[in-house]
C-alpha cells in the first residue's frame, strides 16, 4: 500500500510541473505582482493585461532595422529581468515582444525572470547576473553575453538590440 502512495505521489509531483514563481501584493502599490521565472502566458491575467496588451499593439517597430536584426539573430538567446510592478518594464517588454513577434524569435530563446523591488527572484538566479536596473534584456550568443538594454534604450529597443548583434 505505501509503495502504490509512493508511487501516485512521484507520478502526480512529476505530472504537474512545479510553480516557478508566485504572485505577492506589491506593498507599495496595492497591486499584484510576478515573482520567478515567467511565460508570456503570466501577462494575460488581467491584473498584467490592461498595460501589456496596449503596449504590445500600440507599438511599431522598425521594419527596416528588423531585417538587419535577423540576419544576425539566429542563434541569440535573451534573458529579460523585469518588475511586473516597474513602469518601464511596462512600457519595454511588451513592445520588446513585439520586435520578438516580428523576428519569429521562438519563445525557448527567451528567459523571463519577474523580480520584486529588492530586484530578487525566488531561485537566486538573478543574484549572479548583476541586476540593479529593471528590466533588464541580456543578449547572449554560444553562452556568452553580448549585450544588455537596461531600463530603457538608448535610441529604440530595435536599434539597440541590432547594435548588440552586430557587434563584434
Amino acid at each position: 500500500m505505501k509503495t502504490i502512495l509512493l508511487f501516485v505521489l512521484l507520478t502526480l509531483i512529476s505530472v504537474f510541473p512545479q510553480e516557478k514563481y508566485k504572485t505577492f501584493t506589491d506593498e507599495k502599490s496595492g497591486k499584484i505582482m510576478l515573482v520567478g521565472e515567467i511565460t508570456r502566458e503570466a501577462f494575460r491575467d488581467t491584473s498584467f493585461a490592461w498595460w501589456y496588451n496596449s503596449e504590445y499593439e500600440n507599438y511599431s517597430p522598425d521594419k527596416v532595422v528588423l531585417d538587419s536584426i535577423a540576419i544576425k539573430s539566429a542563434d541569440v538567446k535573451i534573458v529579460i529581468v523585469l518588475g511586473t510592478w516597474c513602469s518601464d518594464s511596462r512600457r519595454e517588454v511588451p513592445r520588446f515582444f513585439k520586435i520578438t513577434d516580428s523576428l519569429k524569435i521562438m519563445a525557448d530563446r527567451i528567459k523571463l525572470i519577474s523580480v520584486d523591488r529588492d530586484k530578487k527572484d525566488l531561485s537566486g538566479k538573478v543574484d549572479s547576473l548583476n541586476i540593479e536596473l529593471v528590466p533588464t534584456f541580456i543578449f547572449c550568443r554560444n553562452e556568452n553575453e553580448m549585450g544588455r538594454i537596461t531600463e530603457a534604450p538608448i535610441e529604440t529597443l530595435e536599434k539597440d538590440f541590432n547594435a548588440i548583434v552586430w557587434k563584434e
